[in-house]
C-alpha cells in the first residue's frame, strides 16, 4: 500500500513539473508529450501484432495519454514557439484554427474509441486505426519530415 501512495506521489510530482515546462517551454513540452504518446503506441501495436499480451488496463493508459495530448495540444503552439529544433511547420501558426480543429478531431477519436478498444485485440485494431487516421491528419499537414 506504501508503494501506492508513494507511486501517486511521483506520478503527481511528474505532472506538475511538467505543467512548468508547457508554461515555461512549449517546445519541449511538445516534444515530451508526443515521446509520451509514441511509448502508448509502441505498447498497445504489441499488442496488436501478439508480441505482448492483450491488457486492458495498459490500452487505457495509452488513450488517457492520447486524450491529454489532444487537450493540450493547441495551447502548447503559442507565438514564436516556431524556433529552435521543432518539427512543427510553420503553417501551424499560419493556420491555427484548421490546426486546432484537428487536435479537437483527434481527442474525439480517442474518446469515441478508448471503451471499445479495451474489449478485444480485434477491437483495439480498429480503434488504433482510427486514431491513427486523426493523427496522420495533422501530422500530414503540420509536421516536417525528420531533417
Amino acid at each position: 500500500m506504501k508503494s501506492l501512495g508513494i507511486a501517486g506521489a511521483a506520478v503527481a510530482a511528474a505532472l506538475v513539473a511538467s505543467a512548468v515546462v508547457a508554461q515555461t517551454d512549449p517546445l519541449a513540452a511538445r516534444k515530451a508529450l508526443m515521446k509520451q504518446n509514441d511509448g502508448g503506441a509502441k505498447v498497445v501495436v504489441a499488442m496488436m501484432r501478439g508480441q505482448a499480451p492483450f491488457d486492458a488496463a495498459k490500452v487505457d493508459a495509452a488513450f488517457s495519454q492520447w486524450a491529454d495530448t489532444a487537450q493540450k495540444l493547441p495551447g502548447l503552439f503559442p507565438p514564436g514557439s516556431d524556433k529552435g529544433d521543432t518539427r512543427a511547420s510553420p503553417k501551424i501558426w499560419q493556420n491555427k484554427a484548421d490546426f486546432d480543429a484537428k487536435a479537437t478531431a483527434f481527442g474525439k477519436a480517442v474518446a469515441e474509441n478508448r471503451d471499445k478498444a479495451q474489449q478485444s485485440v480485434e477491437n483495439l485494431k480498429t480503434a488504433v486505426s482510427v486514431v491513427g487516421q486523426a493523427c496522420d491528419n495533422c501530422h500530414k499537414d503540420y509536421r516536417l519530415s525528420r531533417r
